[in-house]
């Protein structure tokens, strides 16, 4: 197997174990109150079995990077919420809607054309310790203006998350091409150590701003996670690492239609997955009846102690009277 379809394959499992860690996030902020803190989540096995799957995502994710360029292993990341969409339902207890499959079809299809640009061979370049300081002051400065503290829960955090991960992914890749690499240079170095420590800050932050973003429901926070990591990543690929798109001006037509296209099934799924937390939204036309989950409010049962004696009438309530 060569170098692209083993970074592809590598990719398509890390994007399975990153779906159902978001999904596992997603019940987990469910269930947990809004105030509760970071210490507090540290004693729940949710909490660490999502940590678990995420560690397994980025560990595959890494060797992935390890045989291919950021533009080619990165947009694969989008999978993520592709394959969320049917974990999430089942886990929901309902089926994938008509909207959710063209959702996923129009990103399927816009993968297919991003991939088709990328360049296909394994990465050689590195950051330069000033660049990858550049890059981690950078990515601090925008993460601190948009998930500083007292802002609503939601996108703004979920942009932050996409955009520390990508950034810890085109770090991640200068670690491994330097650790692989046999030209004899010195296997621990500043750089080295500067840019491990960078990654382990914003990886861990990412997976907490997800956390907090996905306190508002999975849809559209995991959408603007899916959108922000492949364009930071890509982004550094291109402009401090060498990357380019291959095919020339036809290359970018391709690339910015695949684009579209991609953007548009992730806002397809974004919006029917919040349909679906939402109870008072249409449920999905495609989507039996029988399947669509009812709102059942249940009132709380009468204590037998203040239950009226047998044969007396209940009284009604004062604003019912006359």
């Amino acid at each position: 197997m060569n170098a692209t379809l083993l970074a592809v394959a590598l990719s398509l499992v890390s994007a399975g174990a990153y779906a159902a860690a978001a999904v596992a996030q997603s019940r987990l902020a469910g269930r947990t109150d809004p105030s509760t803190g970071v210490l507090r989540l540290l004693g729940r096995g949710a909490w660490w079995s999502a940590v678990g799957l995420n560690a397994g995502g980025a560990l595959l994710h890494v060797a992935a990077l390890n045989f291919g360029p950021l533009t080619l292993v990165q947009p694969l990341g989008a999978l993520t919420l592709v394959v969320a969409v049917p974990l999430g339902a089942r886990a929901a207890g309902r089926r994938v809607g008509r909207t959710e499959w063209r959702g996923t079809a129009l990103t399927l299809l816009g993968l297919g054309a991003l991939l088709l640009t990328a360049g296909g061979s394994a990465p050689h370049e590195t950051l330069s310790l000033p660049e990858a300081l550049g890059v981690g002051a950078a990515t601090m400065a925008v993460v601190a203006g948009l998930g500083r503290p007292g802002t609503r829960p939601g996108l703004r955090h979920a942009a932050a998350s996409g955009i520390t991960s990508g950034v810890a992914s085109a770090l991640t890749q200068t670690l491994t091409v330097a650790v692989t690499d046999h030209s004899g240079g010195p296997l621990f170095s500043w750089r080295l150590l500067t840019v491990a420590l960078l990654v382990s800050a914003f990886a861990m932050g990412g997976l907490l701003l997800s956390q907090t973003a996905y306190r508002g429901g999975l849809g559209a926070p995991l959408a603007v996670v899916t959108l922000a990591n492949p364009v930071a990543a890509a982004a550094i690929g291109l402009a401090l690492l060498g990357e380019r798109l291959q095919g020339g001006p036809v290359s970018l037509v391709l690339a910015l239609l695949g684009t579209a296209a991609a953007v548009r099934g992730v806002v397809l799924l974004s919006r029917a997955q919040a349909r679906n937390t939402d109870p008072a939204a249409p449920p999905d036309a495609s989507v039996p009846g029988d399947q669509v989950p009812s709102r059942v409010v249940i009132g709380s049962p009468r204590r037998a102690d203040t239950a009226p004696p047998a044969g007396v009438p209940e009284p009604l309530p004062a604003h019912a009277s006359g």
